[in-house]
């Protein structure tokens, strides 16, 4: 049986600002590294909500996703994009993530024991810190569609790593 984890992140924006925050140290994937905001979508995203049509539930994602926000970040946001999708190796369960981008509408960050630190960056600011893996370059690709460029044209482009 082909077993994974389902995930959601938002790269959030303020004009030409990124949200991110940086994971506590007891974390036990990517601890005290810089991130966007997210997490996993559940079953209670849309089973105990009223179903779309008689068989299935539509949008599970963006309100899985709005939740997370609200949760790990304290803001309300709107006009989610999908941005793009990716697999993560961290464990024994993959974790298929589902990134977007969405507009900051209001609220105050907060910060709490999983969550030690959050910053408003630019794209050159964001390049200085501590991302996981790839989190710049869907900054990047975000902020390419935020200024004009075609959304199906803008791709991955990744960093060199150390492995």
């Amino acid at each position: 049986m082909d077993l994974h984890q389902i995930s959601v992140t938002a790269i959030i924006f303020k004009g030409d600002k990124f949200l991110i925050t940086k994971r506590a140290a007891h974390k036990k994937v990517h601890p005290n590294r810089w991130t966007v905001p997210g997490g996993k979508i559940t079953v209670d995203d849309y089973k105990n909500t009223p179903q779309s049509v008689p068989s299935a539930w539509y949008y599970p994602f963006e309100n899985g996703l709005r939740r997370e926000i609200r949760e790990e970040s304290g803001l309300e946001i709107k006009d989610i994009q999908f941005l793009i999708d990716m697999v993560l190796s961290a464990g024994d369960v993959p974790i298929l993530v589902l990134s977007y981008y969405a507009e900051y509408v209001s609220g105050e960050v907060k910060i709490d024991e999983d969550t030690v630190e959050f910053a408003w960056v630019t794209v050159a600011e964001a390049g200085k810190y501590d991302l996981i893996e790839g989190i710049y370059e869907e900054i990047v690709m975000a902020d390419k569609i935020l200024k004009g460029a075609d959304p199906r044209t803008v791709k991955f482009e990744p960093r060199t790593y150390d492995r």
